[in-house]
């Protein structure tokens, strides 16, 4: 795949505007003399045949492959710019696909296939290839069975509840006294938000000590041990937390999240990924044999 997409990159040059015009009037019924190309290592055409160019046949699915490539890398913000109509199909397969075996053809004629650079490219890619190939082979029987997955859950599904967050306004000052006294204020009724826009040092204290929605994690631990508890409820106040930013007072306003998801909504996500484990096992396991009977040199020192 990667090999496609280079190719595509250094080929652009060629196909500009491909879905807009018709350069080659390749639609056209006048017969013309072309000369015959050097003969080209044949290649099967998979699909219906929708094009020949000398002795290269292209087939249907040799130019959906090619397309879905091209599509693939159309940027998100561009979707216009991706080939789905007949037309526009026809156009890449006129304006790209031919003008490429073209140029194929010349390189041959140019005896470029005889060519070091590009026979170790070749080379290269087909190694490459074989290997994806391999654990391709190795890794498409790999299963996971129900009761891997059901255990799984069983075993996790406390982390794999949901997210939990808690609304939450703060009380930041930088005295434990301070601190005693506002909390007296708060237990008699007064008004949270106005004491923290008077008193809270904190940069909440603009918005009556307002935080919005928090995570566990996003604050101090002493903080989190404070707010993310069952004893606190909603629209009550904590105690006196010291905290690094100084002594706060926290008040609960809502809660959300934190329920625990059944296994029907997450069966798909830990069996691919059990499935995914298991993959990268086995190819551990024949690695290290094979590496027990491989004789391996590292040259470090070439390495700058």
């Amino acid at each position: 795949m990667k090999s496609k997409i280079i190719f595509f990159a250094m080929i652009g040059l060629l196909s500009a505007g491909i879905l807009g015009c018709d350069k080659l009037n390749l639609g056209a019924k006048k017969k013309v003399e072309v000369k015959a190309a050097v003969s080209a290592p044949l290649i099967e055409p998979k699909g219906p045949v929708v094009a020949r160019v000398n002795n290269i046949a292209i087939g249907l699915d040799d130019l959906n492959e090619d397309i879905a490539i091209y599509n693939a890398n159309v940027p998100a913000e561009k979707p216009e710019l991706k080939i789905t109509t007949k037309d526009q199909k026809v156009n890449y397969l006129k304006n790209e696909i031919v003008r490429r075996a073209l140029i194929y053809q010349h390189a041959l004629d140019q005896g470029l296939d005889r060519s070091e650079e590009v026979r170790q490219a070749v080379e290269k890619n087909k190694r490459d290839l074989m290997v994806l190939q391999d654990i391709k082979n190795i890794t498409k029987n790999i299963t996971a069975s129900s009761k891997e997955v059901e255990d799984y859950y069983n075993t996790y599904k406390d982390q794999l509840k949901e997210p939990e967050q808690r609304q939450v306004s703060e009380i930041v000052v930088g005295s434990e006294q301070e601190a005693r006294d506002i909390l007296i204020q708060l237990l008699q009724g007064a008004d949270f938000a106005a004491i923290a826009r008077s008193n809270s040092k904190a940069a909440s204290a603009k918005d009556g000590g307002e935080l919005g929605f928090i995570a566990k994690g996003k604050k101090s631990p002493q903080f989190d041990a404070a707010v993310f508890t069952d004893s606190l409820e909603a629209g009550k106040i904590s105690s006196i937390i010291k905290t690094p930013d100084g002594y706060s007072i926290v008040k609960l306003e809502a809660k959300k999240g934190g329920k625990q998801k059944p296994l029907s909504d997450l069966w798909d996500d830990i069996n691919r990924g059990l499935v995914f484990l298991k993959q990268q096992q086995a190819l551990e396991e024949l690695i290290s044999k094979l590496s027990r009977d491989a004789k391996i040199e590292i040259n470090d020192g070439e390495i700058k």
